[in-house]
């Protein structure tokens, strides 16, 4: 009688756990299908004109990137990706690899005056959208910045 009470309760709680979860869970759970996901400056590299930015440009770039708003999706039909990949545009981009456990990808980040323009490589798949952020659309390197060439 008692276990049939004690699994009782144990089943309501995890019935209740499963229909309405934490905020944290879902929060964790909508991180990880992101479209414009939220970067740790730890986890991340960022090269410019093939060259490593210096600690303190990096954590910048990547601050201005994470409170950038989004403003909408391109749709790549198959075969199409190179096109996005390489836009015709005279704007040299800011790489950013990222590297989340075995997972790695590359967002490519053009600064433009009116938005910027971003294309994410992962899994063999391109998705390419844009964003609004005036600090994002201003950025550029501050004369003294240490870059380190690329090995």
């Amino acid at each position: 009688m008692t276990w049939t009470i004690a699994l009782t309760v144990l089943l309501g709680i995890v019935l209740k756990m499963v229909m309405s979860p934490p905020s944290a869970v879902v929060e964790w759970i909508f991180s990880k299908f992101a479209l414009h996901p939220k970067l740790n400056s730890k986890d991340v590299t960022v090269t410019y004109i093939e060259k490593y930015l210096d600690d303190v440009e990096k954590i910048r770039l990547i601050d201005n990137f994470n409170e950038a708003t989004f403003l909408k999706q391109y749709d790549i039909f198959p075969g199409k990706e190179n096109l996005f990949l390489h836009p015709e545009t005279k704007v040299t981009p800011f790489v950013i690899n990222v590297k989340r456990g075995k997972k790695d990808s590359k967002i490519f980040v053009y600064c433009l005056a009116d938005y910027v323009y971003v294309v994410k490589e992962y899994n063999k798949k391109v998705v390419a959208y844009d964003l609004r952020s005036e600090s994002l659309q201003k950025f550029t390197l501050s004369t003294k910045v240490m870059t380190k060439d690329v090995i």
